[in-house]
């Protein structure tokens, strides 16, 4: 386990990863997961600004370091990760979002997302692009020739394959806090 909040040693911390640092209404996002994970008996931790936030004396290399060490840091300190895997310019998850749940699943943390629309990968990507199926059945963009990954995952398989996928922010919460809360009562 790692370390505990000094406000309530007892409680699992869940680092709340995804791209809502970016919407304007963060803190009403933020402020609603963490009163969710208050009672569900957890404690929500959201991304770490590196406490540069209002100070602008930082250059851009200087905040972006911070930002990045502080994230690490959280990440490394929880005991698991509720990822917001939903698309994020484009037709994808937030990179910073992947590349968290990534590091949280190489540190062997527990992972599990929400965002994620109905449907396969691949059917996503032919809705928003034009596609075919090849001789040997192999999915490619019409332009481009590229493959589609067509292996009936919600996302690319490295994600569905790494971590559960639940169908919203409470849910994924729940379900995470029941993982943490039971592995708690395991090991005491």
């Amino acid at each position: 386990m790692s370390q505990r909040s000094p406000l309530d040693p007892r409680r699992p911390r869940v680092y709340l990863a995804g791209p809502d640092v970016f919407f304007r209404n963060s803190e009403a996002i933020f402020g609603r997961l963490m009163a969710c994970c208050n009672t569900l008996g957890i404690e929500g931790v959201p991304p770490s600004d590196g406490g540069i936030s209002a100070d602008l004396r930082f250059s851009d290399e200087e905040r972006a370091q911070r930002i990045y060490d502080g994230n690490i840091r959280l990440i490394r300190e929880a005991d698991g990760v509720v990822a917001n895997l939903v698309p994020f310019r484009g037709h994808e998850p937030d990179s910073g979002t992947v590349f968290e749940v990534g590091y949280a699943t190489a540190l062997g943390k527990p992972v599990i997302a929400y965002g994620v629309a109905p449907g396969t990968y691949a059917e996503r990507v032919c809705a928003a692009l034009a596609c075919d199926s090849d001789a040997s059945g192999v999915i490619r963009e019409r332009v481009s020739g590229v493959m589609v990954e067509g292996l009936g995952q919600r996302l690319n398989l490295m994600l569905t394959r790494s971590t559960r996928i639940a169908e919203s922010a409470e849910a994924a919460l729940a379900s995470l806090a029941g993982v943490l809360l039971r592995d708690q009562r395991g090991s005491a």
